[in-house]
C-alpha cells in the first residue's frame, strides 16, 4: 500500500516543464538513436541512488514503451528494505532479431546508511571508468581492485559510462537531508564531474508523492510541491533543476499509457542527448 505524504493541491499556472504534444516524438528520436562517434557501439547509462529508489524499476519502464508491452526484466523487491541488485548489470533493449537499441543502463546495488551494506563509492568510480566487469557481484565490505576477478584492466570507449542518473523517490527528497547516502552519492557525483560524464536526475513515485499527479499524471510539472522537491533536491546535490525530471515507473499496470510514457521518455531522451554530446567531444 503506498504511504502519501502531505501535498498541496496547488498547481502553477504555467508547467515549468514543457512536454512535447507530439506523443510519438521522444518515442521516435529514442528508438533512431545512433552514436554518431565510430568508436562507440552503443551509449552508456549508470543509474545510480539509494535502495527502492526506482533503478530496476525505471529500467523496466523503459524497456515496456520500448515493446509496447509491460516488461519485467530488472527484478525488484519491495519487501526487504535492501539493495536487491547485487551485480553490475548491463540492459540491452530488443530492436528486432538479434539487434539493439543503441544505448544501454547499467543497474547497481543500491546506496544504504549502514556502513556495511550498499555498493561502495569506490566501486561506482571504477564503474564510471568502464573497469567494472559485466555481471560483477558487488561487495558492501570489499572494493573491487585491480587483478581481482571482475575487474577490467583495459576499458574501452563502450565499456565506459557516458551518463550518469541519479535516482531518488520524490516523496522522500524532504527526508533524506541526513541521511548518509547523500554524502555518497555527493561523491560519485564529483568524480563524475571531474571525468567530465554528464549528470541527471529523475525523481520516482511522483503519484505516492502527490496525490493530485495520481489522479492525472499529466499534473506532474503543474504541481507545486513537486517543484519544491526538484528546488531541494538541486540544492542537495548539486545537479541543476533543468536536469532533474519526474517520472512513475510502471508497476502492477496491466498495460503501457501514452501519459507515463510522456514523462520517462522526456528523461529518457535527454539521458541519450547529453550521451551524445559527450560521446561527440571526446
Amino acid at each position: 500500500m503506498s504511504t502519501y505524504v502531505i501535498c498541496s493541491s496547488a498547481f502553477l499556472s504555467q508547467p515549468w516543464r514543457a512536454l512535447p504534444k507530439d506523443k510519438q516524438e521522444d518515442l521516435t528520436f529514442v528508438k533512431n538513436y545512433q552514436p554518431r562517434n565510430k568508436g562507440a557501439n552503443h551509449l552508456r547509462i549508470l543509474l545510480y541512488g539509494p535502495v527502492g529508489a526506482g533503478k530496476s524499476s525505471f529500467i523496466n519502464s523503459v524497456d515496456s514503451i520500448l515493446q509496447g508491452r509491460i516488461t519485467g526484466r530488472a527484478e525488484t523487491d519491495a519487501i526487504s528494505g535492501n539493495s536487491f541488485t547485487k551485480n553490475y548489470t548491463i540492459y540491452k533493449f530488443d530492436k528486432g532479431p538479434d539487434d539493439y537499441y543503441n544505448f544501454v543502463f547499467n543497474d547497481i546495488m543500491g546506496f544504504e546508511n549502514n556502513a556495511n551494506a550498499g555498493v561502495l563509492v569506490e566501486d561506482i568510480k571504477l564503474a564510471l571508468k568502464g573497469h567494472v566487469e559485466d555481471d560483477y557481484k558487488f561487495s558492501p565490505s570489499q572494493k573491487l581492485k585491480e587483478g581481482d576477478g571482475g575487474y577490467r584492466s583495459s576499458p574501452t570507449l563502450d565499456d565506459k559510462v557516458h551518463v550518469l542518473v541519479s535516482v531518488i523517490p520524490a516523496n522522500k527528497v524532504s527526508l533524506i537531508k541526513e541521511d548518509k547516502f547523500v554524502e555518497k552519492m555527493r561523491e560519485v557525483r564529483l568524480a563524475a564531474s571531474d571525468m567530465g560524464i554528464p549528470q541527471l536526475a529523475i525523481l520516482t513515485k511522483v503519484d505516492e508523492a502527490c496525490p493530485e499527479t495520481r489522479k492525472n499524471i499529466t499534473n506532474a510539472y503543474y504541481s507545486k510541491y513537486l517543484k519544491e522537491q526538484v528546488d531541494t533536491f538541486s540544492l542537495l546535490l548539486g545537479i541543476p533543476q533543468s536536469s532533474i525530471f519526474l517520472v512513475k515507473n510502471y508497476g502492477p499496470d496491466p498495460i503501457v499509457d501514452d501519459d507515463k510514457n510522456l514523462l520517462i521518455l522526456s528523461a529518457l531522451r535527454q539521458m541519450i542527448t547529453f550521451g551524445e554530446d559527450f560521446l561527440n567531444h571526446l
